[in-house]
């Protein structure tokens, strides 16, 4: 697929200014936010994981922490649901636990608008096709997230995605998706799927539905874990 001007001169730019234009305006926020998660979870601050990016090169993500380090007798983390404190819910529902992300975008690792960044285990479960979501790179917000965002499903989400690289990479249809997100952000919408967490991974997703085998699903967690060890 041939790449448009915009596509491949501009949108790095754009992405550069914009996330330096974003974290002057915001650092009031970002230091607040940083002593409030200080005060209320404690070290770290920052919340940091990896995800595929652009061509599947793994890279560290940064969010705002929202749960605690509980574990249970054997040493184990607790189930998220159970570490996800009221903090961090507000956190979530209000989107301030992505401005860390705003640095990600600034080294590179991200944009402004691209596929969310999955996490490495739901990578792993992708068809070839589905994989296409990592020919750019990823995004702090996307045409997904301006459509449902946690509360479509996983086959939505590869729809807009696709659409996105294969037409949607114009200037308009990122000034578009950034003035959506902004209101649905002010509007708290769409921040959680009903009656859980977060939205499930892609892995539980396709067990769920009979998709996989259970033989399979153990092979590809663990092909997740090497990857990740890499």
């Amino acid at each position: 697929m041939n790449k448009g001007l915009y596509e491949k001169y501009f949108k790095r730019l754009l992405d550069i200014i914009l996330s330096v234009i974003a974290i002057v305006l915001l650092l009031p926020i970002i230091l607040l936010v940083s002593l409030l998660v200080y005060f209320k979870l404690g070290s770290p601050i920052l919340f940091k994981q990896e995800r595929p990016g652009k061509n599947e090169r793994i890279f560290k993500m940064y969010k705002f922490r929202t749960m605690t380090y509980e574990k249970d007798e054997n040493g184990q983390l607790l189930p998220d649901s159970v570490r996800l404190t009221a903090f961090g819910k507000w956190l979530r529902s209000t989107s301030l636990d992505e401005l860390p992300e705003l640095f990600n975008i600034l080294k590179g690792d991200m944009s402004i608008v691209g596929p969310r960044p999955q996490l490495v285990r739901d990578m792993v479960f992708m068809t070839d096709e589905q994989r296409r979501r990592h020919d750019v790179r990823p995004g702090l917000t996307g045409l997904a997230q301006v459509n449902g965002r946690n509360n479509i499903t996983w086959e939505q989400k590869f729809e807009y995605d696709w659409w996105y690289i294969d037409h949607g990479i114009t200037l308009r249809n990122d000034i578009q998706i950034i003035f959506q997100t902004i209101g649905k952000v002010l509007k708290r919408s769409d921040t959680v799927r009903e009656g859980t967490v977060s939205d499930m991974d892609f892995g539980d997703w396709l067990m769920q539905e009979g998709k996989v085998s259970q033989e399979e699903y153990v092979s590809k967690q663990s092909e997740a874990k090497v990857l990740l060890r890499m």
